[in-house]
């Protein structure tokens, strides 16, 4: 009897039948999560740092000297990394306002009335759950000039893509978009759903056409959805490394992600690496930082 009373409790008055107080709770599952995110998050991170300030090169057994600012100084004064950097914008901000007119567009297609609606949007969601590494290697046969299928649909003949030095980064930057547009899609068709039917009965009783429709009640309640995932996609653009190390090794592809792997583990620069690594880390923060201030003024309106 006193057993099938303890079931019926919620799980904190079990707890409490059981003689679990809410501080062993506590250290049996905030601790070990805390401890876990510090041996393998923050103490790396303030390892690197340290490092960022001594010429440290892991190659060798030589002790790390302490130099200051001098590897910061350097990369900011170095034109080539500014040239990585120059590649990564440009990189970014052609996949991500691909991705976003690529996906908000099939998530505008989407949502209505269609058949097999279901099915669709979750073939379309089949992308972005392959790895980097599958979708570099499918997406290197696609481009082939003797056998790649895009040249034989587009009519191209033996189009060279990735060893183009003027069309390899939109060739990676394609291959981003494919990969990433259904999660815009999938956050866009969120925010359509949320849109109220009674605007759009109300903007129809008014004979106000898809144009005005679109521009003063779709996008503007969409906005603050489609700003998150464009947040999201602006860090993970800035940090490719993988798929454009896989699909070419252009120098007109060279991401700064990819430079501060050459840097690391082919130079072995480690004190080096580790300044390049909280340049971009800063970077990243800052135009985050930006994105979420004009977020919150969508917000407000």
């Amino acid at each position: 009897m006193a057993t099938e009373v303890i079931t019926r409790l919620d799980p904190q008055s079990r707890a409490a039948a059981r003689g679990w107080s809410d501080l062993t709770i506590r250290n049996l599952f905030i601790i070990p999560t805390i401890l876990f995110l510090i041996i393998f998050n923050i103490f790396p991170l303030l390892y690197s740092l340290g490092y960022s300030f001594t010429d440290f090169r892991a190659s060798t057994n030589a002790p790390a000297n302490f130099v200051g600012l001098a590897n910061y100084r350097a990369l900011l004064n170095d034109p080539f990394i500014w040239t990585n950097f120059a590649i990564t914008a440009k990189y970014v901000v052609v996949s991500v306002t691909g991705q976003v007119v690529v996906g908000f567009g099939v998530a505008m297609l989407l949502n209505r009335a269609i058949p097999f609606k279901g099915l669709l949007t979750t073939l379309l969601l089949l992308p972005m759950m392959l790895s980097m590494a599958v979708v570099g290697l499918f997406w290197k046969l696609l481009y082939d000039p003797s056998f790649g299928i895009i040249n034989y649909a587009l009519g191209l003949g033996r189009f060279e893509w990735l060893s183009n030095p003027d069309m390899a980064l939109y060739a990676v930057a394609i291959t981003d978009i494919w990969m990433w547009s259904p999660f815009v899609m999938l956050l866009s068709l969120a925010g359509l759903s949320a849109v109220p039917k009674h605007l759009y009965e109300a903007a129809a009783i008014d004979r106000a056409g898809p144009f005005y429709t679109f521009f003063r009640i779709t996008l503007p309640l969409v906005a603050p959805i489609l700003m998150i995932a464009i947040i999201f996609r602006t860090m993970e653009a800035f940090k490719t490394f993988d798929l454009a190390y896989i699909l070419t090794s252009q120098p007109t592809t060279e991401l700064i992600s990819i430079r501060l792997y050459k840097m690391a583990f082919q130079e072995w620069q480690t004190g080096m690496s580790s300044a390049l690594a909280y340049i971009m880390l800063i970077m990243v923060v800052a135009i985050t930082n930006i994105y979420v201030k004009y977020l919150n003024k969508v917000k407000e309106r």
